[in-house]
């Protein structure tokens, strides 16, 4: 009897281990999320060939990004790469293609953050940064802080080899017209644009990124969400990676990134569970509006938004991939 209770044991350890193989077969070994903005994105208002310009640049962020994780790198570096393609693109509402302020300048702030260790950096009304994302990894990695403003964040961000170029590297004919017809107005208008990178790595690390050039026609030294982590960024290898876009107010008074996680965390939800929770009641019901891309530590994704539409897509190791801008 007891042979066949200790063969009967065995059975279930092997048939319990295979499981576990299967199940980690079926979570994808990487997997990375973009944005690049919510808001009144219809498709009666996007030309086909502003279309095919946005399209084409989300997916060159994706493989930028995918490169990263298909070669065994981190998921901070994957997220690096594919907010530096937007960055460096004027069809975003961050770096190159940032927004102006009322006062007819450019003030960006970006933030990124491990979920290993929740190490993060972030950077807030910078203004000659090319790239603020690299901004608040300088941060990240060369300080002990977390958010560092204006020329305190531009110099130590010179100080570790980080480019920094004259302020009229970030006009764009566009985004000035825009600010003239802003003022003209006396109206905050198209408010949205930021861009945002979330990532899982073969090594089972989460990472999230944002960057923005914050709101059109903004008051001088106002900062959003996007720097200020849980509310614009967040990432915990024990929950999910989060990167966030809409009306910043919002998003800090409601502590949107570390909301979702924390209702991961401590009430079980699962990852799109609590998207829905925190985007489509908590956010929607007091007026705020934008949206969200996360991967949880599973592989499993969300890209949960309440406006019109959002620029988003994703790529993961089971060479699933998708672009999309509009709700439908």
């Amino acid at each position: 009897m007891i042979r066949n209770l200790l063969l009967f044991l065995s059975f279930l350890v092997f048939f319990s281990f295979g499981q576990n193989i299967r199940a980690q077969e079926q979570k994808p070994s990487y997997v990375l999320v973009i944005h690049g903005g919510a808001g009144v994105i219809t498709k009666k208002n996007m030309t086909p060939e502003k279309e095919k310009q946005y399209t084409a640049k989300l997916k060159e962020a994706l493989q930028a990004g995918e490169k990263v994780l298909k070669n065994g790198g981190s998921s901070l570096d994957a997220v690096t790469a594919s907010i530096l393609v937007m960055e460096n693109s004027p069809l975003f509402n961050a770096g190159k293609g940032a927004v102006f302020t009322a006062e007819g300048t450019n003030e960006m702030d970006a933030s990124i953050m491990d979920g290993r260790d929740l190490n993060a950096g972030a950077v807030a009304s910078v203004r000659h940064i090319k790239n603020p994302i690299l901004g608040a990894r300088a941060v990240m990695e060369h300080t002990p802080h977390v958010l560092i403003i204006g020329e305190g964040a531009e110099e130590v961000a010179a100080k570790n080899g980080v480019e920094l170029v004259d302020t009229s590297y970030f006009f764009t004919q566009k985004r000035w017209d825009y600010f003239q017809k802003v003022k003209k107005e006396k109206e905050e208008v198209e408010k949205h644009g930021t861009v945002g990178a979330v990532a899982l790595d073969m090594h089972g690390n989460l990472a999230a990124g944002t960057s923005t050039g914050g709101m059109t026609y903004k008051m001088k030294g106002r900062v959003g969400d996007s720097p200020i982590i849980g509310a614009g960024t967040y990432a915990d290898n024990n929950t999910c990676a989060v990167s966030a876009t809409g009306h910043g107010e919002y998003f800090m008074r409601y502590v949107v990134t570390y909301d979702i996680t924390a209702l991961m965390k401590y009430k079980g939800y699962s990852l799109q569970k609590a998207a829905n929770e925190v985007i489509m009641h908590k956010l929607k019901d007091v007026g705020g509006d934008g949206g969200i891309i996360a991967v949880d530590k599973n592989g499993n994704i969300s890209m949960t938004f309440n406006t019109p539409g959002m620029f988003r897509g994703y790529v993961t190791s089971e060479e699933k991939s998708e672009v999309r801008i509009y709700k439908d």
